[in-house]
């Protein structure tokens, strides 16, 4: 297995402007700079506000960073997300990087079981191997299976989460990120979601993630990144 970082964050910053404050700029983070290895799970810490989901969408590309750079590796290319075409950051999500958020964002009225199947056919399986993971996966998850096929919106909130989970997990992306995956799991699913990371890591998936639960938080981690060192001051 190829031990080059999948994921290399060198001197990233990011402030945001307030325009209905008379344009305020309000500083987030500086220097940023860390690096992930296949295998490894970099646990974002520092306290609320630190920026660490901030970090997490920067490297999706779902917030532009201010200034450094953003590397992944695709293949035997590396790619700067930071300075990326919006299409080149979606062949990244394609293939190289999955996401799972705290909120479970879907169309209405598709049901459990094909949220988490049409993940799958978009990360490259075919789609009897992407139904039959959809399956294991929210078994393994503890969904009852007689609501695999109504729509999430109709699900609690943990229930939600478990979906969302899923779907981020049943693609086999060498870039795994997390934010807060297992808040409103209870115990029982947050030590499958422990095992699953687990799993990933052992199939030398690089995992970046943001915990507030700190039982789960020790499991996973390789090591811990301590944001708040990252902060950036107003001027």
């Amino acid at each position: 297995m190829n031990q080059d970082p999948l994921v290399t964050l060198d001197g990233v910053r990011k402030s945001f402007t307030l325009h209905l404050r008379g344009g305020t700029v309000l500083p987030v983070v500086r220097d940023v700079s860390f690096a992930v290895l296949p295998g490894e799970c970099v646990v974002l810490g520092g306290p609320s506000g630190a920026g660490k989901s901030s970090i997490l969408r920067m490297i999706h590309g779902n917030y532009r960073c201010d200034g450094g750079a953003i590397r992944l590796r695709d293949g035997e290319n590396t790619v700067d997300v930071a300075t990326a075409d919006p299409r080149r950051i979606l062949r990244l999500r394609r293939d190289v990087m999955s996401y799972v958020s705290q909120f479970l964002r879907v169309i209405p009225r598709v049901g459990a079981l094909e949220v988490v199947a049409a993940a799958g056919r978009d990360g490259g399986l075919d789609a009897a191997t992407a139904t039959a993971r959809a399956e294991g996966l929210l078994a393994e998850l503890n969904l009852p299976d007689r609501l695999w096929h109504l729509p999430p919106a109709t699900f609690s909130g943990g229930e939600q989460q478990r979906v969302n989970i899923a779907r981020g997990l049943i693609a086999d992306r060498p870039v795994l990120l997390l934010d807060e995956p297992t808040a409103s799991l209870d115990a029982r699913n947050r030590a499958v979601v422990v095992d699953m990371i687990a799993r990933k890591r052992a199939a030398g998936t690089a995992v970046i993630g943001i915990f507030h639960d700190e039982d789960v938080r020790e499991a996973v981690a390789s090591r811990v990144v301590d944001i708040s060192r990252f902060a950036a001051q107003a001027a």
